[in-house]
């Protein structure tokens, strides 16, 4: 980083938010992840410009991007969360798929690290299977819109809960591993779910009824500083922060629910809601800017060598195979038929980038390729890609022999009022 004039790294900064905004428009149109274009893009502008990629450089702001990420993407995904009685089962359906395929996908993988990697223990194997078995709503969400809204709220609810059960299981895995015992694991768990839901719904409806109140123009950053200091501060007591974030997401979200009764009296839900409106916005520009960042980021990093490395390949194929092997399975099970193309819709990207660069150094592996990783966000995504564009074609075929068939009745309808017409005549 030595020698590199500031002015040439805000241009450089400016330059690829412009080109992600751009990539989102042809993604739109598209539908072709721009996720994928800004991989290409930082591999690219390496190779380009002849950067040396240094890991251990850009550890300390990556993990910095990496914490405001985490709590960005679990803070949108919750504010999507609308707890309804004609949802439940829309919640239930998508729960059951995230929660039995990151389980089934965890293990799946990790024998397979352990086949194609070698001489690793179970523990470490799942550390690094948690990141790949995770399906990212951050592609999922801006991705779906063309879709019928009851497959667009499935996908989109089911690539939210994968999201915090990954992240959950991830962090509660890591948090414990000094922890002796199955029995004192179990409890340290239940502990920390427990004492961090009592105090995350304390807290949340004290920063509503604080927040309400602000009446000064420049509050919302100051709203998400706050959560950030929780978050920070529940890690050093090795509380479940995201699980804090989560809980006033939802809380903040379906407030109505949470304050009824007696305690309605106390929200002003005028005050909130245009809070509420500005929030949502910040939340999602945040995120669409740390997205971009880590993508690129993530472009850079990555060495072609590293892609096409025979045990990397061969593992690769097998974890794709067995996720949509059980996804197909699963899908069949609950949903029985009409589930094209959501059957392909399960990309990894950037909570896998961020839980991978959070895995402890005592668990890395120095030969294992980061090229699972690259190929698996890219092949998943192209999978969705093509699933959606082939949607999107079929709707079209069958807007045209709808419509063909509507002109067909209207002709055979002016023939026989014709007909008819003559016949009195």
């Amino acid at each position: 980083m030595e020698g590199i004039n500031a002015y040439y790294l805000v241009i450089g900064a400016a330059a690829i938010i412009i080109l992600s905004y751009l990539y989102n428009i042809l993604a739109q149109k598209t539908n072709i992840p721009s996720v994928i274009l800004l991989i290409v893009t930082g591999y690219v502008t390496k190779e380009a410009l002849g950067i040396e990629f240094n890991e251990d450089e850009w550890f300390l702001p990556l993990e910095v991007l990496g914490i405001v990420g985490l709590i960005l993407i679990v803070l949108e995904a919750a504010l999507d969360l609308e707890l309804k009685k004609e949802k439940i089962r829309l919640i239930w359906q998508s729960s059951l798929v995230a929660g039995l395929s990151l389980f089934f996908n965890t293990f799946f993988l990790a024998f397979g690290i352990q086949f194609f990697i070698g001489n690793l223990d179970l523990l470490t194997a799942v550390i690094y299977a948690i990141p790949l078995s995770i399906t990212s709503s951050a592609i999922v969400i801006p991705s779906v819109n063309g879709l019928e809204k009851d497959k667009r709220e499935f996908l989109i609810y089911e690539s939210t809960i994968s999201d915090i059960l990954g992240i959950m299981f991830f962090y509660l895995l890591v948090e414990n591993l000094d922890t002796n015992g199955a029995t004192m694991v179990g409890l340290n768990v239940l502990s920390n779910i427990g004492g961090t839901l009592l105090l995350s719904v304390t807290l949340s409806y004290a920063m509503i009824l604080a927040f309400q109140r602000i009446k000064s123009d420049v509050k919302l950053f100051l709203f998400f500083a706050v959560l950030i200091l929780f978050y920070a501060l529940g890690k050093l007591f090795h509380l479940s922060s995201l699980l804090m974030i989560l809980v006033f997401g939802m809380i903040l979200e379906n407030r109505l629910l949470f304050f009824s009764g007696f305690l309605r009296k106390y929200l002003y839900e005028e005050n909130i809601k245009r809070v509420l409106i500005d929030f949502k916005l910040l939340t999602r520009e945040s995120s669409f800017v740390v997205r971009t960042f880590f993508f690129f980021i993530l472009g850079m990093s990555m060495t072609l060598a590293g892609v096409f490395v025979p045990k990397i390949l061969l593992l690769t194929l097998y974890f794709l195979v067995g996720l949509f092997a059980f996804r197909w399975l699963i899908f069949k099970l609950i949903f029985k038929r009409n589930y094209f193309p959501q059957f392909f819709v399960a990309p990894r990207g950037l909570i896998s980038i961020l839980l991978f660069f959070a895995i402890p150094k005592e668990f890395r592996i120095n030969d294992f390729e980061l090229g699972i990783l690259l190929l698996s966000i890219v092949v998943t995504s192209l999978l969705m890609a093509w699933a959606l564009v082939f949607d999107s074609f079929g709707k079209v075929g069958r807007m045209k022999r709808f419509i063909s068939f509507k002109k067909a009745v209207h002709r055979g309808k002016n023939l026989m009022h014709r007909k008819k017409t003559n016949d009195k005549a």
